[in-house]
């Protein structure tokens, strides 16, 4: 599959190039504000890249993409206005282009918890409630999508195992970007994956065996 990453620049989504980079499987395409920062991503994993700003027109992002990979955020530490922007509008916008492009398969990186916004701690309940609402989005677009919900992330090295459950609830753990990277590549052809959300923390299953058995 040709694969689109959206937000390819980011911390997640560099990590997942990585698994892209020996596969014969999937070609990344990473989607990029400024052209400087192409070589960097093809030599992480990306076989192509593409021009486009989450806050501008992304149309042409999309010709002859076969799956989206959603892994753009603003961060909790932002603005409400900057994630309104990126982590909802962009999520949106992101969807229905796919949408538009018959393109079926569909990735959303999310956030644990999401589906409780007042509980989050009230500095970030704009940033939950975004990714909530690009995730109900995303629910009701008919896609063939999953959505990933990790928790606390980290740069930690990848440990390669984990807890994988659709409900794990609030539990003070973490994940490393690294592993979400790799969860993100695993699912991309994973049919029992498509229609599901789970939550995902650093645990005891070995990642390809925690996705078998969404």
């Amino acid at each position: 599959m040709k694969v689109l990453i959206v937000g390819a620049n980011g911390k997640v989504a560099r990590r997942s190039l990585q698994h892209f980079k020996n596969s014969s499987k999937h070609d990344a395409v990473a989607m990029i504000r400024k052209e400087e920062q192409a070589s960097e991503l093809k030599e992480l994993g990306a076989a192509e890249t593409v021009i486009a700003d989450l806050e501008g027109d992304i149309s042409e992002a999309f010709k002859g993409i076969d799956a989206v990979v959603f892994a753009a955020g603003s961060g909790p530490s932002t603005g409400a206005d900057k994630t309104v922007l990126i982590d909802l509008w962009g999520a949106m916008k992101t969807i229905d282009e796919a949408k538009k492009n018959g393109i079926k398969r569909f990735v959303m990186v999310s956030a644990i918890n999401v589906d409780e916004p007042e509980a989050a701690p009230e500095k970030m309940r704009h940033y939950v409630v975004a990714k909530k609402l690009a995730d109900d989005h995303l629910k009701a677009s008919g896609l063939d999508y999953t959505i990933v919900r990790p928790g606390s992330l980290n740069n930690e090295d990848p440990i390669g195992k984990i807890l994988l459950e659709e409900k794990i609830g609030h539990r003070n753990a973490e994940i490393t970007r690294a592993d979400v990277g790799h969860i993100v590549f695993e699912t991309l052809d994973k049919t029992n994956t498509y229609g599901k959300i789970f939550e995902v923390l650093n645990g005891e299953t070995p990642i390809e065996d925690a996705i078998k058995k969404v």
